[in-house]
């Protein structure tokens, strides 16, 4: 299963991207964040944060509707979170051929569409 450091590894190995520093990872292309740990809220509290959830950019209502009903063992989401195009991975239960995948389709949500020409015409290529 996944964890932090398969967080910070994927993401690092796509092209153009910062880590933002925090106290657990964030991960930005192009000025544009795209996964980072889950800032825990809790009433009366300060924020905890969650190096074993990541919070992923997923592009839109639909695309996170269709994870959270279809992988709720995965996935899952907060009321501060309602009407953004954020889910929340739980990292111990997903593998890490997945995990790339998702960090993959986030960065590519969120990477500026110049980069996103180059990989298209071969001029870059993915890890």
């Amino acid at each position: 299963m996944a964890d932090a450091d398969d967080v910070r590894r994927l993401a690092l190995a796509l092209p153009q991207v910062v880590e933002i520093e925090s106290a657990g990872f964030d991960f930005r292309v192009g000025g544009k964040g795209f996964v980072w740990s889950y800032p825990e809220r809790r009433p009366g509290k300060p924020r905890l944060i969650r190096t074993d959830v990541a919070v992923l950019f997923v592009g839109d209502h639909a695309e996170k509707e269709a994870l959270l009903l279809g992988e709720p063992d995965l996935f899952f989401t907060t009321p501060s979170y309602d009407g953004l195009p954020l889910v929340m991975l739980r990292l111990a239960e997903v593998g890490v051929d997945r995990l790339r995948e998702l960090v993959t389709d986030a960065w590519r949500m969120r990477a500026p569409q110049a980069l996103l020409d180059d990989l298209d015409d071969g001029s870059l290529r993915l890890g």
